[in-house]
Parts: C-alpha cells; sequence; structure tokens
C-alpha cells in the first residue's frame, strides 16, 4: 500500500511512544567565520570567553577568530582559557568557570576539537553553580538559563558542537562521565572548512573514524528514532566519499566541508545512543591515554563482527550507504561484505593497526574489562553484551 510504513518501523513504532529533535542553528561554508560578529550582537554577548587547548593557539586555525574578534582587543572585550586537556578533566571545566566569573564574561565561545567543545560546553554549568558537585550532576533538577554558547569545531569528528552532552573526567571517579542535559546545546554552531584545513593527516583520520563510529553504532543501536537512522546512513556515505581525500589532501575544501557535515550529523544521529564500540573505547583514553577516535576505530571491526554474528542482516543497510551492492545478499553475506569494507576503508586511510601496537597490554585488560562494563554506551548496543563479552572483543582487537 502506498504511503505505509515498512514493518520493521510499525513494529518499533508499537512497542513505545518516542520522542525526538534536533533544533541548532548552524552556520555552514568556507568564511563563514566572518558572520560571528554580528551573530554574537544578536545573541547579546558582548564579553566572550573563549575556550580552547594550548595546542590550538597559534596555529591557521585559532588566527582567524582572534581576528574576527579582534586581536587588540583580547584582554578587553573578550578572554582566554587555553587549558583544556585532550581528555578533558573536570580542572578543564573549573578553571574557566572562574575566569568567566572573574573577567564579567556573558557567554563561552568554544574553538577546537570534542575535548575543547565538552570543556566550554560544560564551564556554564558552574557558572550558573559555582563550586558544585559535578558527580552530583543529574540531582540537580534545574539547568535552565545557562549563558550562550557558540560552538566551532575545527575537527571533524566527534560532533561535539550539535551535542546536548559533555564528556568529562571528574575528580571523584577518575573516570570519564557524561554531562547530558538538553540545555547544553550551542545556541549558534559555525561549520568553517577553512578552519579545518591544517589538521595533520592522522588526526584527521583518526577525528574522522570517530564520526563513521557514531554513525555506524546510532544507526544499529535498537531504540526507536527514524530521523536519526536517515541522517546517520547519509553521515556515512559522505564519510566513505570525503575522509579518504580529506586525509590526502588536507586543503580540499569540498571534503573537509562533508566531513563538517558528517560529523555533526554523526553526533545528532547518537541521540538514539551508542553501542559496545564506544563502551570499549573510553576506557583506553582513561586508562591507555588513546585518542578516543584512534580507540573507537581499533575496536570497530572486532565489534561489527560480534554484533552481526548474533544479528544477522544488521549491516545491510550501512553497506548501501558504503556503496556496496548488497541489497539482495543473504544476511550473512551483506553483513560480511560491510564489515570486510569497513576494516579495507579504516585501512586505506592507516588505522588498520592494533591495539598492541599503541601500548595496550594483556595487563591492562583487568581495568579495561572494569571500565567498559561500567560504562553506559554497551546498554543500548545492537546486541546484549556480557561482560565477558568485553574482554573477548579487546582481545580481538589487540
Amino acid at each position: 500500500m502506498r504511503g505505509a510504513a515498512s514493518p520493521d518501523i510499525v513494529q518499533r513504532m508499537s512497542s513505545a511512544v518516542a520522542t525526538f529533535s534536533f533544533p541548532t542553528t548552524t552556520l555552514f561554508g568556507a568564511g563563514a567565520l566572518g558572520e560571528l560578529p554580528a551573530r554574537l550582537a544578536k545573541l547579546g554577548v558582548r564579553r566572550p570567553l573563549v575556550v580552547t587547548d594550548n595546542g590550538l593557539l597559534g596555529t591557521d586555525a585559532f588566527r582567524p577568530l582572534a581576528q574576527v574578534l579582534g586581536v587588540p582587543a583580547q584582554g578587553a572585550n573578550w578572554f582566554l582559557y587555553s587549558g583544556v586537556h585532550p581528555n578533558p578533566i573536570e580542572s578543564d571545566v573549573r578553571e574557566p568557570a572562574a575566569l568567566f566569573q572573574d573577567k564579567h564574561c556573558d557567554g563561552v565561545l568554544a574553538i577546537g576539537g570534542g575535548s575543547a567543545l565538552d570543556a566550554g560546553k560544560a564551564a556554564r554549568l558552574l557558572v550558573k553553580r559555582p563550586g558544585f558537585d559535578l558527580a552530583k550532576f543529574y540531582d540537580e533538577p534545574d539547568w535552565s538559563g545557562l549563558v550562550p554558547f557558540i560552538a566551532i569545531p575545527t575537527t571533524a569528528g566527534t560532533g561535539s558542537e550539535v551535542g546536548r552532552s559533555s564528556v568529562i573526567t571528574l575528580d571523584a571517579t577518575k573516570r570519564k562521565a557524561v554531562l547530558f542535559h538538553p540545555e547544553l546545546l550551542a545556541k549558534l554552531v559555525i561549520l568553517d572548512p577553512e578552519l579545518t584545513v591544517g589538521l595533520p593527516p592522522k588526526l584527521t583520520a583518526a577525528t574522522g573514524a570517530d564520526a563513521l563510529t557514531h554513525c555506524l553504532e546510532s544507526f544499529t543501536c535498537p531504540a526507536f528514532h527514524p530521523m536519526c537512522d536517515g541522517i546517520a546512513l547519509e553521515g556515512i556515505r559522505l564519510i566513505v566519499d570525503a575522509l579518504p581525500r580529506a586525509v590526502r589532501g588536507g586543503k580540499d575544501l569540498d571534503a573537509r566541508g562533508k566531513m563538517l557535515v558528517a560529523a555533526a550529523m554523526g553526533a545528532v544521529a547518537f541521540q538514539k545512543d551508542l553501542g559496545v564500540v564506544h563502551s570499549l573505547a573510553h576506557p583506553l583514553s582513561n586508562i591507555c591515554g588513546l585518542h578516543h577516535g584512534l580507540a573507537n576505530a581499533l575496536c570497530l571491526v572486532a565489534s561489527m563482527k560480534f554484533c552481526a554474528a548474533r544479528k544477522p542482516g544488521l549491516y545491510r543497510r550501512v553497506g548501501v550507504a558504503c556503496g556496496l551492492e548488497v541489497m539482495k545478499c543473504p544476511d550473512r553475506e551483506a553483513d560480511e561484505r560491510t564489515i570486510a569494507f569497513i576494516g579495507e576503508f579504516l585501512a586505506s586511510i592507516g588505522l588498520n593497526t592494533k591495539l598492541r601496537d599503541h601500548g595496550v597490554k594483556p595487563e591492562h585488560l583487568d581495568a579495561l574489562v572494569a571500565q567498559a562494563w561500567d560504562d553506559p554506551c554497551h546498554r543500548t548496543n545492537a546486541v546484549p553484551v556480557t561482560e565477558a563479552d568485553l574482554r573477548t572483543l579487546y582481545e580481538a582487537s589487540m
């Protein structure tokens, strides 16, 4: 019947009522940064605090921002915090919040990768509640009225710019915590591919693999969100096209722009939630210091094989998004061809190494498994996962 919903969607629709939205205002295109002053004025931000990491200062990504805000005005009309760590810790939130209050700022502008964006996003919590214990974040019922937040990514991976959460390692637990609340959303996102052309090939590949993992895991997450499903599949298509070109030719603005869009799409898609790959990856950053995107890439193929063995046909539409002719294949063949493609794709951008190549040792396994089991992402995996399964997946990725 024309217009009828597919059986799988009808089945999922009948089980529960779902709510979904993604309202972030986004400017996209080469030179979009030039519109920042007018947009700040529209938001009523006259004394922004810029949050970033020290490595970004002096780069071709930061200099244009300083020029747009006015280099002589730094310390008078805009202020800078540049202490964010590669995997942000609680001080990366507390220190900019204190600086914000000391300088009487009225908005936060974060520029950089996901770490800087997460830190800047979360600093507003402590502007609203100075001294608040972030370990008790979910005990606070009211996070309304946070100061405006503007996000400018210089990598194409986490999609933190359109996310409503921050991932911060807390002092109390020494583990990554996901601080999730709709009020954390940015008021404005600027996706300017000119700001990403200086990203080195290895970091381009690792951050791109993060975006790919977001799209893959969100699409296969069993939660009902048909809009996110479509966004995830289009994100995969864009990444397959653009990421190799961005790795090979950093100044390819078409590839850089598509990767920025795909990264944002991945983050929109994982409103559905993620899966076991992220539960494996988070402890690899905490314990072994791996870049999050690299950690995802190293665990992705083994995890896909695990899921496909228990749910045949899971990756058929992923394969189609990758450009494979798998619609008429038997379920297991569709999965095998798709997983093989993903493995070859990661290898083509230099991500065909193993955990052991990055300092992960067998003696790390007990701690890794314990933290991965505590991580909530595997609870929304495409198929159920046991603690023993997590160990097996680490071992398969070693």
